[in-house]
């Protein structure tokens, strides 16, 4: 997907027992392999995959695997979901589910820890994180996330706490700041650079984070309306909007 893939695991749990190497590197490839597969079907980069093949009109979405269309329906429903400032399609009208598909990776991997008995952990993918129980196994004490100044990719503007007692345990990043103007943005477009969405999960956090660089005050104001979030966006001169929720680190 274009990005780094992070996993912390603390060592120690008194429920868990420590973890060996043979658990570790179970963790960790189940994480890959799910990141490998989707990055296989959904990558546009990838001219192999089913995303391209759609793309080229060598296949058609009724025809498209039940994953690809299961996508599509979350991420239309998302459309509808943000009066269209999110969308599943490019200007051009290909499909592209890219906004979508690096937190459903995410979740996936996520559903797959717990599965493994693992409770205490933190998965980052570019900067958008999901985090489970605590960095101190058997504590209430949450991970730290921190928010990148986009002029200056060397410092924090302020830090989020995620998970132990808080209800939000997903942050993710949207912007222009480090990969170029890549979100298409809605009528009046909003001088966002930068937009950091935290929520009780990934999916909800990453698909918000882009729909406010979209859709701007108007969209910021109809998420923090609407959904269990906190929104800390950023204005090309500096100036920011925030929610409560983020403070200074």
């Amino acid at each position: 997907m274009g990005t780094v893939i992070g996993l912390t695991l603390p060592v120690g749990s008194p429920a868990e027992g420590q973890p060996g190497l043979d658990e570790l590197a179970a963790a960790t490839a189940v994480v890959e392999r799910l990141f490998r597969e989707l990055d296989g079907t959904f990558s546009l980069y990838r001219p192999d995959s089913e995303a391209s093949r759609l793309a080229r009109g060598e296949l058609k979405l009724p025809q498209a695997s039940a994953q690809m269309r299961d996508r599509y329906a979350e991420a239309h429903e998302w459309r509808l979901r943000t009066e269209g400032a999110f969308t599943p399609e490019r200007p051009d009208g290909v499909l592209d589910l890219s906004g979508l598909i690096k937190g459903h990776a995410i979740r996936e991997a996520g559903t797959s820890l717990l599965a493994l008995g693992r409770h205490d952990w933190c998965l980052n993918a570019g900067g958008d994180v999901l985090v489970s129980g605590s960095p101190a196994p058997g504590s209430t004490e949450p991970w730290k996330a921190g928010v990148v100044d986009p002029a200056d990719r060397r410092t924090l503007i302020t830090g989020y706490a995620l998970g132990g007692n808080s209800r939000h345990k997903a942050i993710a990043t949207s912007g222009s700041a480090e990969r170029g103007e890549h979100i298409w943005r809605v009528g009046n477009a909003s001088d966002f650079v930068q937009v950091t969405v935290a929520a009780p999960d990934i999916v909800t956090a990453d698909v918000l984070a882009t729909a406010i660089v979209a859709g701007g005050t108007r969209m910021l104001n109809h998420a923090a309306d609407t959904w269990d979030v906190s929104v800390l966006a950023i204005h090309a001169d500096g100036s920011m909007l925030a929610t409560p929720g983020f403070h200074p680190a």
